[in-house]
């Protein structure tokens, strides 16, 4: 039972996390049933101007993003707009004759990367690395970053098709690695749906669900209630973290020409808890429908075989991966109290949410430090959940 203790717990937890410099600031939610059962929030948004987080503070999203990429790929999917099996190279001709790097060496893909391999990160595209791979990849992001405030930034659709000219790093659909796979797949939304992607995710996710301050960017009358992003400095202090990173302008000042479908969006604790909430019912909120039954048992199934499985991160000991996000394959193998069937995922800056059907529970964390995702402080509120 959640009761009176867990809640005292959990809040000791995040108290204690702040005071230790885990993080500045976090808040936490959790729904069951389709209501919510407990929000606490602590410690600052700000830490330099004082400013507390609050239940309306827009926190960066960083990979947070990509179940939603997903979702616009799901609803394009169920429209007939895009095939799994489709080449990306139908919608991103830079991804035509692509090529594999072995060590220095080159060689020719067996087969195009396809819209599934996006979905469950068997591409063979990378974020970075000492590989010809990630060489070439990271060098094009530094490009990115390098004209994110100039007159001339990459949109979306040409950094993504311009990544297609970069290796791969194993052939199409033989192996997983975690990488920009999502990126490329909110331009193949961008193509499909005949919009930019921005506006695709406006009209067909975040305005029928009432999620009025998720978005790619902050506007002045919003910029008050975005949280501040900390990282370490060498001495183990928080500090304000000012840099640009995978072509996110860290201010999000200003609508972006580069629309990122892996880290793009910033959004509040109750705006996500709605997406969640959608996922958890079978597609629909509030009489709004945004994808069928059918599909989100798909999108929030397990997509990878055996010899994809042996490329798991370990830190996602029990989890499988599917449609960019960690599915619950086998509890005995976790490090954390699970559930069979748990889906969600998080973020570079540590947001995170996971939904259990069986439980029909949802937990959302945010909080906005550099290198976070699944902290050991999520891990930690989790048991207390879990166990309750």
């Amino acid at each position: 039972m959640f009761g009176k203790a867990e809640k005292e717990q959990l809040e000791k937890v995040l108290r204690d996390a702040i005071g230790n410099k885990e993080c500045v600031g976090a808040n936490m939610m959790i729904i069951k049933k389709g209501k919510e059962i407990f929000y606490h929030e602590d410690g600052c948004a700000d830490l330099e101007e004082g400013l507390p987080v609050k239940r309306d503070t827009i926190f960066k999203m960083y990979s947070m993003t990509k179940p939603v990429t997903a979702a616009a790929a799901m609803i394009l999917l169920e429209r007939g707009a895009i095939d799994l099996y489709e080449p990306v190279s139908k919608f991103l001709p830079g991804f035509k004759n692509q090529a594999v790097a072995v060590g220095d060496q080159l060689f020719s893909v067996e087969r195009e990367v396809n819209v599934k391999d996006l979905l469950s990160m068997t591409s063979g595209l990378v974020y970075g690395g000492d590989d010809k791979a990630g060489r070439e990849t990271e060098a094009l992001f530094e490009e990115i970053d390098s004209r994110l405030l100039g007159d001339n930034p990459f949109n979306t659709y040409e950094a993504m098709n311009r990544l297609g000219k970069c290796a791969l790093a194993f052939q199409p659909g033989s192996a997983w690695q975690y990488g920009a796979s999502a990126d490329v797949l909110g331009a193949v939304v961008e193509v499909a749906g005949g919009m930019r992607f921005g506006e695709f995710l406006e009209k067909e996710i975040f305005k029928p669900l009432g999620m009025k301050d998720t978005a790619f960017w902050v506007p002045d009358e919003k910029r008050s209630r975005l949280a501040k992003t900390y990282e370490y400095d060498k001495n183990g202090e928080l500090i304000p973290y000012q840099g640009n990173h995978l072509g996110i302008i860290s201010g999000m000042d200003r609508i972006p020409a580069f629309e990122s479908g892996g880290a793009g969006l910033a959004s509040t604790i109750d705006d996500y808890a709605r997406f969640a909430g959608m996922l958890m019912n079978d597609g629909s909120l509030d009489g709004v429908r945004i994808l069928k039954p059918k599909t989100v048992e798909y999108m929030t199934s397990c997509t990878l075989n055996p010899e994809h499985q042996k490329y798991i991160w370990p830190a996602l000991g029990g989890y499988s991966y599917g449609n960019l996000m960690r599915v619950m394959a086998d509890c005995s193998k976790a490090g954390i109290l699970a559930s069979p069937g748990e889906y969600g995922w998080d973020g570079w800056l540590g947001a995170y949410f996971c939904n259990c059907p069986r439980e029909k529970l949802t937990f959302l964390v945010m909080m906005q430090k550099t290198d976070s995702g699944t902290t050991a402080l999520t891990r930690k509120l989790r048991n207390i959940i879990l166990g309750a």
